[in-house]
């Protein structure tokens, strides 16, 4: 009598085992901030803290990302320096190019340069003039709006080489510093992932 043969039940690999969030992941949780710097009564937003934790940093790439998906996105323009890890991390997940928007006199080739505003004087950044054509769709990228100067010369440098600002991303917003309603006032959206009160 043949006895009928049974395929042993499969044993769940690593993959295919998911494991359930317990918590929810609070943003803000996983940026240190450091009183008293650069100088006293300033509150410094340090989001090398997020960065090195791999669940938050992905967190955050992801939701400054979700609203731009399939919006044919050309470039990223990351200013420097904490805009280069970011946006390097969102122009891979949108299959996007990279722009760096650079402190003066960094980049090799031709460059088209704008003027914005420190507290104690002026300082400017610059982009390649070949860094993107005219109609390309650009999301900008940085880990933070404050004042908004940086963001706002980089937006004018885009736009002066004919690319549409599609939007303006930041982790971190400081609204009492008023730079992001300075960027909606150039008519480009602004999405931020946390507010802090204090600066």
């Amino acid at each position: 009598m043949a006895v009928p043969l049974t395929k042993p039940a499969r044993r769940p690999t690593k993959a295919s085992v998911t494991t359930p969030e317990t918590t929810p992941m609070n943003l803000a949780d996983s940026i240190r901030a450091i009183p008293d710097y650069p100088r006293p009564g300033i509150v410094f937003r340090d989001i090398t803290t997020l960065l090195g934790d791999a669940r938050a940093f992905r967190r955050a790439v992801d939701e400054l990302v979700q609203p731009f998906a399939g919006l044919k996105i050309a470039k990223i323009a990351g200013i420097e320096a904490r805009g280069f890890i970011l946006g390097g991390a969102v122009a891979h997940q949108l299959s996007a190019g990279f722009i760096p928007v650079r402190k003066k006199g960094k980049l090799p080739r031709e460059t088209l340069r704008a003027t914005y505003a420190l507290e104690y004087g002026t300082d400017e950044i610059e982009i390649h003039r070949d860094a993107v054509q005219p109609g390309e769709r650009v999301l900008l990228v940085d880990d933070l709006v404050a004042t908004g100067g940086t963001a706002e010369a980089a937006v004018n440098l885009l736009a002066g080489l004919g690319a549409e600002v599609v939007a303006a991303c930041f982790i971190v917003d400081l609204p009492e510093l008023g730079g992001a309603d300075k960027i909606r006032r150039l008519g480009v959206p602004v999405r931020t992932l946390v507010s802090f009160a204090d600066h």
